[in-house]
């Protein structure tokens, strides 16, 4: 094994934090290995002016990353499962996720301000966000916003938004929680596939030992199930589904959110199985959804 190890990062202050979160574990349980963190700015970090669904997705977050493990130059990267595409490469596997932080979805309003300001717009980054959102807050005006927390969070200050629609697990890591004004329950804003757990990848034929112990099992069959959704229904990071399961004793709860693009249909169903079956369960909630979406239609033209 090597002495040094590297991790590969996006250079936002989220991003470092939670790098530095594995960086710690790694130090405490292998106090003999020196381990550094290499920044890097992705493609997706600067196009900032259109929503990633018109230019490619998440997957534009992890590009530069995937290089610097394929040339060696990092050992590790990591990542918000949330942020990472549904299809990995097979030599750059996912070695290990994080015990979840909180997964809900929160409402962020300007600094001193208590109460939803309906004449300006909720600003939101995700497809997903906005479909729920519609129901939410039917009468208010939904508009895009990109940018690192920190930007996201000036934008709103400076009076762009009325709010902003964010991840509970970002803002309680950067030690923003009293920035949260409104957590949404998961029946009220199903979250993103993996939100809250961190996504450690690796390249084949590396001695990862020095891991040993740092995969929490309940994130990894959760984490797996929502991907195996989200996969099945060949949704991309960027397109309006979402999963999100809970481990109970050796059961699996997981809810999911589809959205038919033809139609323009979304709904949300359950399944409950076994926790060892994670991805099996995964695929067969969408299956399930998918059958329930086509009798709809099919009943819709028939009528």
């Amino acid at each position: 094994m090597k002495n040094k190890i590297t991790i590969g990062s996006r250079e936002s202050k989220l991003a470092v934090l939670q790098s530095e979160m594995v960086r710690d574990y790694i130090n405490e349980h292998n106090p003999d290995l020196t381990v550094e963190i290499l920044t890097m700015k992705t493609t997706g970090d600067k196009i900032l002016d259109r929503t990633l669904d018109k230019v490619g997705g998440k997957g534009l977050f992890v590009k530069e990353l995937d290089h610097a493990l394929l040339e060696g130059r990092s050992e590790l990267s990591v990542h918000s499962l949330k942020d990472m595409p549904m299809e990995v490469p097979a030599e750059l596997p996912l070695l290990a996720f994080s015990r979840r932080e909180d997964p809900r979805d929160v409402l962020v309003l300007p600094e001193g301000v208590t109460e939803l300001d309906r004449s300006k717009p909720l600003g939101c980054s995700s497809l997903r966000r906005t479909l729920q959102l519609r129901e939410l807050y039917p009468d208010m005006e939904v508009a895009s916003v990109r940018g690192n927390l920190q930007t996201r969070l000036r934008k709103l200050d400076e009076g762009q938004y009325s709010a902003l629609i964010l991840a509970a697990a970002g803002l309680k890591r950067l030690g923003l929680e009293s920035r949260i004004s409104r957590y949404f329950t998961e029946e009220e804003m199903l979250p993103a596939a993996g939100q809250g757990i961190l996504a450690v990848q690796g390249r084949t034929n590396v001695d990862y030992a020095f891991l040993d112990g740092y995969c929490d099992a309940d994130a990894w069959s959760a984490g797996s199930a929502e991907r195996a959704f989200v996969r099945f229904l060949d949704g991309g990071c960027s397109s309006p589904v979402a999963a999100f399961g809970v481990v109970e004793g050796e059961e699996l709860f997981l809810r999911g959110l589809y959205y038919n693009e033809e139609t323009g249909n979304w709904f949300k169903d359950s399944i409950r199985g076994k926790r060892e079956d994670a991805e099996a369960l995964g695929i067969a909630l969408a299956k399930q959804m998918k059958e329930s979406d086509r009798t709809k239609t099919d009943k819709g033209e028939a009528e």
